[in-house]
């Protein structure tokens, strides 16, 4: 993996990640290469929150991959604190190359680091490539998952 840095994104970072985000046909739908604006204000609060930890992948001063690790204290499973890891994204040009492989485990050490006794990621139903890929670095797809559209 070579050079590759793990490290908090800073606002500079924003149009490269909103460009990963935007880089499919779900994310295409949803994301605006056209208008920044609002991603810098969602920004602020993620980094403002200790509980949020918004991460890139930096190879040669190039961000090539992002994701969302957020840490939810709770009292279900014993007081449990359990993560959720979200927006994982790799560009298109990193695909393949074990960054993906790198950035779930170093979510799940974080999580362990945090206190963690749980990690869960959802994945929308049509990403089957996806879905394969975190069985294999162990998830186990042991919920149905809901969502409703504010």
């Amino acid at each position: 993996m070579g050079d590759l840095e793990i490290r908090p994104a800073v606002a500079d970072d924003i149009p490269a990640i909103v460009a990963m985000l935007a880089d499919d046909p779900l994310g295409a739908q949803r994301e605006s290469l056209d208008d920044l604006t609002p991603y810098f204000p969602a920004f602020q609060r993620l980094a403002e929150d200790p509980n949020q930890h918004l991460v890139v992948a930096v190879r040669e001063g190039r961000v090539v991959g992002t994701l969302q690790l957020t840490i939810i204290p709770g009292l279900s499973r014993k007081g449990a604190t359990r993560s959720i890891i979200e927006a994982v994204r790799v560009h298109a040009e990193e695909r393949g190359s074990g960054l993906g492989t790198r950035f779930i485990e170093w979510a799940v050490d974080e999580s362990r680091r945090q206190g963690c006794q749980l990690v869960q990621l959802t994945s929308d139903a049509t990403r089957t490539d996806a879905h394969r890929f975190y069985e294999r670095l162990g998830f186990t797809a042991s919920h149905v998952g809901f969502k409703l559209q504010l």
